[in-house]
């Protein structure tokens, strides 16, 4: 997990400079426009991660991006994020220009990234501490993050002493302590209906979780990856986890729409995979 200078709604943040009061943010708008993103191999060649995407995540949207590995779906957070910048395009957040790592942001990655040294509580608390907020409300915010995931009583525990379900809902606590405006997953966790209205873009290979937590569902082609389809999801919330809606007559019915569309893309997946191997092969 890592957070980028997310602003908490409610109360009011300082810069170092004079301490001047600083606006809160709110659920951003998330702007990707004809954006291509290239990167050169270790064999100087160049490699195209994703080419002409065109994208919109409205203000307080849960957007699930879906597609076969190497699609560029976490090459999206990144340039989302800016952690990295495109090649040609212009990706926007909040009606500005992304030209380095954005504020208001929080960012979770595959792996939960928590401090070993810290208890949970330090950990939660570490990002309000980063932005100037006293121990005692930071502590106390986290008390109440902890709370929120299900995870109270666990405060004095260390990271290796949790599972890797609990240690992914620590992550998503120090991830939502910051009240972010956009919060970007990176195939996080199973399912868990979010309790809190930031824009969202979230990365997954399970389109079960994809249907059951989003607003929208982005499929993406096998590399260099563009969108090919958009599926805008209307099962009414709170949903609860996939376990419990997955036989909902309209569930089944957009995850057939959407594993349509995502079936050619996996295949065109593995059979670029299997043709690479075979040329191994070949050469060896």
């Amino acid at each position: 997990m890592v957070t980028t200078l997310a602003r908490p709604r409610g109360r009011e943040s300082r810069t170092r400079a004079g301490d001047v009061p600083q606006p809160t943010g709110a659920a951003a708008k998330i702007e990707l426009i004809g954006v291509t993103k290239r990167f050169i191999t270790p064999a100087a060649a160049v490699f195209t991660a994703i080419k002409d995407i065109d994208l919109v995540i409205e203000p307080g949207q849960f957007c699930a991006i879906v597609g076969p590995t190497g699609c560029g779906k976490s090459t999206t957070l990144s340039l989302v994020s800016g952690l990295a910048r495109p090649t040609a395009g212009t990706v926007r957040v909040g009606g500005r220009e992304v030209d380095g790592i954005a504020g208001g942001m929080s960012f979770m990655f595959q792996s939960d990234a928590l401090l070993p040294w810290k208890t949970v509580l330090g950990n939660i608390a570490l990002g309000p501490r980063f932005r100037g907020v006293s121990k005692k409300q930071a502590h106390a915010d986290a008390r109440d993050w902890l709370r929120r995931v299900g995870l109270a009583g666990f405060e004095d525990h260390h990271p290796h002493q949790l599972s890797g379900g609990m240690r992914k809902r620590v992550a998503l606590a120090a991830a939502l302590i910051n009240d972010p405006s956009i919060l970007l997953m990176d195939e996080p966790f199973g399912a868990l209906d979010v309790q809190t209205r930031p824009s969202v873009l979230f990365i997954t290979h399970d389109l079960e979780e994809a249907v059951a937590l989003a607003d929208r569902v982005v499929v993406m082609t096998v590399g260099p990856g563009a969108v090919k389809g958009i599926f805008d999801i209307d099962l009414p919330r709170p949903r609860g986890a996939v376990q419990e809606i997955r036989f909902d007559p309209r569930f089944l019915e957009l995850h057939h729409q959407i594993w349509n569309s995502l079936r050619e893309e996996v295949q065109r997946a593995y059979e670029r995979t299997a043709h690479a191997s075979n040329d191994e092969g070949g050469r060896s």
